[in-house]
């Protein structure tokens, strides 16, 4: 358990699969980790057997965020995802979606944060065409890593003004 690559997280879910035992998928960029990410790795935990999670690589989320992020490279970030107790496995995926990582997986649920609904999940029709269930899980979102750091921003500058 922990930390692996993309190729063992396929070769452990189908294995797992095989045994009955019910694959939940999550994914995200987890750059500087908040209660948000906590409760949705939290309930994404409670719809199976085993919680894997995909985690952005430094490119996709350079992608998907701008040349600014991550804060936190992808192994820091890979780490401190895999220690979290609800997450059995974690990997790291270069796409912007999991679109791919759902048809080489094929959980039975695809879990995704609460800053979705059922109507804006990208990743959505493929997960129904491979029979997986998608769910919110984490409720609204919570926090944010962009609010993090303009909350820090703010912090500093008031600071340095004194």
């Amino acid at each position: 358990m922990g930390a692996i690559t993309r190729e063992k997280a396929i070769e452990i879910a189908e294995a797992l699969k095989n045994q009955g035992k019910k694959i939940v998928l999550a994914n995200g960029v987890f750059d500087l980790l908040h209660k948000g990410h906590i409760i949705y790795l939290k309930e994404s935990k409670s719809l199976g057997d085993v919680l894997f999670v995909a985690v952005n690589s430094d490119a996709s989320v350079r992608k998907i965020k701008g040349e600014k992020r991550p804060i936190q490279d992808e192994q820091e970030r890979l780490l401190i995802v895999s220690s979290i107790r609800w997450v059995d496995y974690a990997f790291l995926f270069e796409e912007v979606n999991v679109e791919k990582v759902l048809l080489e997986l094929r959980p039975h649920f695809h879990a995704k944060g609460g800053d979705y609904t059922p109507e804006t999940v990208p990743e959505k029709k493929i997960a129904e065409s491979i029979g997986a269930k998608t769910i919110i899980a984490g409720k609204e979102k919570l926090n944010s890593t962009t609010d993090i750091i303009s909350h820090i921003l703010e912090k500093y500058d008031c600071h340095k003004d004194k």
